[in-house]
């Protein structure tokens, strides 16, 4: 619940590298999280690489704070590797962006989730920046590094949004 409750979107890091343990636990949190008939759709890409991370903000108009950070996720779905009709593969992915997240903060390290997936120039240039193959989508762009900023926990709960039973 601590992981939970101190997960905060932050935008501010400082120039401190993120090791590489950090990065595979946060890689085994996100291959941990459950997908519809454990298709596991997901791959992804770590860039580290500081020229690469200075190109995204010139397609993603709110991903000027990856210039600070030392590295990002790139959560992507193998389109090939889904069994059903439908859509689950975004809700896999978001979960385990969701499991980066916590991940992060457990670590105490800063992260932002950044949309990618369904925005058509983002999808594109993102698949040419890292040359992605087609059957890939890149989903969601995860940010982490160490913070150079506090946001202590906020209560989020409305009981106005929760109902029992019925509406």
């Amino acid at each position: 619940m601590e992981a939970i409750f101190k997960r905060r979107s932050i935008r501010k890091y400082t120039k401190e590298p993120v090791a590489e343990t950090a990065i595979k636990d946060l890689l085994a949190a996100a291959m941990s999280a459950p997908s519809a008939g454990n298709e596991r759709p997901w791959h992804f890409v770590v860039i580290r690489n500081r020229a690469l991370l200075d190109e995204i903000p010139k397609f993603h108009a709110h991903a000027e704070m990856i210039r600070m950070a030392p590295v990002a996720i790139l959560v992507c779905a193998d389109l090939r590797q889904t069994k059903f009709d439908g859509w689950y593969w975004i809700q896999d992915c978001s979960a385990a962006v969701e499991n980066i997240l916590l991940a992060a903060a457990g670590r105490d390290l800063g992260s932002v989730w950044l949309g990618v997936y369904p925005n058509k120039e983002r999808v594109d240039a993102l698949q040419a920046l890292l040359g992605l193959p087609e059957r890939i989508t890149p989903f969601a762009l995860v940010v982490v590094g160490h913070s150079a900023e506090h946001k202590p926990p906020e209560d989020r709960y409305e009981e106005a949004r929760v109902h029992y039973d019925r509406w």
